[in-house]
């Protein structure tokens, strides 16, 4: 089947995007002949200069312009590209995608996104009540949005603590003289509140997941880091089985009612405890690893968008590895100034 698919995310810097694994994985589908339409932000996101994933890519407004603003770039997009369905891939964007799914209908697009009431209710300023609600084991954690308020740690917390960007960006703080540096360069990149959350020793496991809005989990992939750069960004992860890890995912599923895909970021403590510290509303960047274990979660995603019938997939294969590594794409300056000057490049 041919379809036509939009995709965002297509950095690759040290904090890479999924943009690139999602098109792997969609390229490698068995059920659809696809379109790659890609979407960036930047000039410099290496997907765009990439020729054997990238069809076409054109450049959109940051989502700070407006939903108008947006929708308008889209609307001129589709009406070049006849988009079937669009994959957004940072949390930032996803309020302005979720806001716009209507109008995008009206277009004939699909997105399959969780609901603005989802993504707000994981957010990390409200993290800790997610937890408490849904019987989920959640370091204590405040938001902040002035120094002034930076004595509330030292009264509710022991150092170390994480301080957390409302969207990215996580350090670990050991006395007030870091946390007061963190909060003054995390706040200046992603604006305001600012996330203290308790610090918890132990092994960070992840899970990528898939919800068909309904309850049920048609996808979930475990991992545990093996290498993480100081952005707290997996390098290298391995696949692992881990019952207890499924059980949460499928309680976490259930009980909300997720639509789409989404990673949990856990901590495994000596003791066996599992502690939810993050929930980012979208496919993760490692999510070419589950693809590679078995399970095609972009594939899955898109056929529930496009109202598919999905089967629960079941089998993964435990002990898969990945590693990122650096590569030097080659291109012209000519392809630069063209995407820069008129927003569209056309890799050949």
């Amino acid at each position: 089947m041919k379809i036509t698919i939009a995709v965002t995310g297509l950095n690759n810097i040290d904090n890479p995007g999924p943009g690139v694994p999602v098109i792997r994985a969609l390229k490698e589908s068995k059920f659809y002949d696809v379109r790659i339409i890609g979407l960036a932000y930047e000039n410099l996101e290496p997907g765009i200069y990439m020729k054997n994933l990238v069809d076409k890519t054109y450049q959109i407004p940051y989502p700070s312009v407006g939903i108008e603003t947006f929708f308008e770039r889209i609307e001129y997009i589709n009406a070049v590209e006849n988009i079937d369905l669009i994959i957004p891939n940072f949390d930032a964007e996803l309020y302005t995608f979720i806001k716009s799914e209507k109008k995008l209908n009206t277009l004939g697009i699909k997105v399959f996104l969780p609901t603005l009431e989802q993504l707000e209710e994981r957010h990390k300023a409200n993290l800790y009540e997610f937890g408490q609600k849904y019987n989920i084991k959640v370091p204590k954690s405040i938001a902040i949005s002035s120094l002034k308020d930076l004595s509330k740690v030292k009264e509710e917390f022991e150092y170390p603590v994480l301080v957390k960007g409302k969207f990215y960006d996580a350090n670990i703080a050991y006395n007030i003289e870091q946390l007061q540096m963190y909060f003054n360069k995390i706040s200046a990149k992603w604006g305001l509140p600012i996330i203290i959350q308790e610090f918890i020793t132990g092994t960070e496991v992840n899970v990528i997941a898939l919800g068909d809005g309904e309850g049920n989990t048609i996808s979930s992939v475990p991992m545990r880091k093996q290498y993480i750069t100081d952005k707290g960004k997996a390098w290298s992860g391995i696949t692992l089985i881990d019952s207890k890890l499924q059980e949460i995912t499928q309680d976490f599923m259930r009980d909300t009612k997720w639509r789409g895909a989404c990673e949990l970021e856990m901590i495994k403590t000596t003791d066996n405890e599992y502690f939810l510290i993050e929930i980012n509303p979208r496919i993760p960047a490692w999510v070419y690893l589950a693809v590679a274990a078995g399970q095609n979660i972009p594939e899955a995603l898109a056929k529930l968008a496009m109202g598919e019938k999905v089967e629960k997939m079941q089998k993964y294969e435990a002990g898969k590895m990945f590693i990122r590594y650096s590569y030097d794409l080659i291109g012209d300056i000519s392809q630069f100034e063209q995407f820069s000057i008129y927003g569209e490049f056309q890799a050949k």
